[in-house]
């Protein structure tokens, strides 16, 4: 049997804001984006402004209503980013296998450590000490058989607590928990099963199979096997991990974005983007495009394809993202963010598609190396699309620049 951890950084950005400035211990505190940049929502708080009622996702003018001593950092990712990679290391003294989830939680499979550190509980406790200890900031882990179960587990407890999740206890410690605490039961999701007197994990877990795959497709299926305990998915090697490589950008929208052809401007500028610096990088071309979509409430939602035939084209990338996009999005929300992102990358001789053109896959290169050139010689903004001259905002913005995504395999944006 298994021995998963689940470790989650708590309440992580504040936290980090609060080993920078020890006088913000004893405050009311939120970290949030740039105002001026229309990030101006609450992106993490401590404890103590969640007792005042703030929400992560709220905006700040809402926040401060509820809590008017409520004191305001910006985010400071490089900083977040360093703490996290310094928590990674301590993983790394217990196993190889370590799989993040986000900036502030990681699945680490320890089965083949226990001889050496001693049971599951034990591993847990020796990183939350020396979490603690070392680097000044709190983790909950979650301690059992499988992922789901590990992350449920990291949830139940907070902050600086562990909690076991067993074969033997593990109907008595989840099944009477909500449906949604099940990962990956989104809003949508949630109102489906609760529409067919399904509202615990248990419920999920004792349901027909039949009834819930055809109430959720194949997705019945896999929530089942979530709910009933039997997730064997592996936690990825670290090496294999320091192995995939990917070029992605996201960015948060001036306004908020109502319809599809408001959300291809944004599409095209980050397809742009991303397929400029793929070509600059030198890794080849890419087999495999993703979507990253925010609405304005926060839920995210994510999904990824396969082309047919690998490319460095933006036009290619962005194509590959409308189809996702009205593939993924209902539009319940106006659109806030969004994210592109490729990998898959293949050097050399490529496999391809009976409708594959080449002549026409030669002058779309030959452009593409052409505009780059020139926007090298003269600048980004000498060459435009004429699609992103129709948003003059986004027509001026530069986003050359690597933004780190990660895409949520939620769809309905738990």
């Amino acid at each position: 049997m298994r021995t998963i951890l689940h470790s989650d950084l708590n309440n992580f950005y504040a936290s980090v804001e609060v080993m920078k400035n020890p006088d913000l211990k004893s405050v009311p505190l939120a970290v949030c984006g740039s105002v001026e940049d229309r990030h101006g929502i609450v992106l993490a708080k401590n404890q103590i402004a969640k007792e005042f009622g703030v929400k992560t996702g709220e905006v700040l003018w809402q926040a401060k209503k509820k809590c008017p001593k409520l004191m305001t950092v910006t985010a400071d990712f490089p900083s977040y980013l360093k703490v996290s990679k310094a928590v990674r290391a301590i993983y790394e003294r217990f196993t190889d296998h370590i799989e993040p989830f986000g900036i502030d939680e990681c699945w680490l499979d320890v089965t083949d450590s226990l001889r050496i550190f001693g049971s599951g509980e034990q591993v847990a406790e020796q990183i939350r000490k020396a979490v603690k200890e070392e680097i000044g900031v709190t983790v909950s882990i979650g301690v059992s058989f499988n992922k789901v179960f590990a992350k449920l587990g990291s949830d139940m407890k907070k902050p600086d607590a562990i909690t076991i999740i067993s074969p033997e206890n593990y109907k008595k410690t989840v099944w009477n928990l909500p449906a949604e605490e099940l990962l990956y039961v989104g809003k949508a999701t949630k109102n489906k099963l609760n529409s067919i007197g399904i509202h615990t994990i248990g419920d999920i877990a004792t349901t027909d199979e039949s009834v819930l795959t055809r109430l959720l497709g194949v997705w019945g299926h896999t929530l089942k096997v979530y709910a009933s305990g039997e997730d064997d998915t592996p936690v990825a090697d670290k090496r294999a991990e320091e192995g995939v490589k990917s070029i992605g950008n996201s960015l948060t929208s001036y306004r908020d974005l109502y319809t599809f052809e408001q959300a291809k401007t944004l599409i095209l500028l980050l397809a742009e983007s991303v397929a400029a610096r793929l070509r600059e990088s030198g890794v080849g071309k890419a087999s495999t495009v993703k979507l990253s979509i925010t609405d304005n409430s926060l839920k995210n939602f994510g999904k990824q394809v396969k082309l047919s035939v690998p490319t460095s084209s933006a036009s290619d990338i962005a194509n590959a993202c409308y189809k996702m996009f009205t593939e993924i999005y209902k539009w319940e929300n106006p659109v806030r963010a969004l994210g592109v992102a490729v990998s898959s990358f293949s050097v050399g001789a490529e496999q391809l598609s009976f409708d594959f053109d080449g002549v026409s896959e030669e002058k779309k290169d030959r452009l593409d190396v052409a505009v780059d050139k020139i926007r090298a010689k003269y600048g980004n903004h000498s060459v435009k699309r004429a699609a992103v001259l129709q948003d003059q905002k986004f027509s001026e913005t530069d986003i050359k620049g690597e933004h780190i995504i990660t895409l949520n395999p939620d769809l309905d944006g738990k």
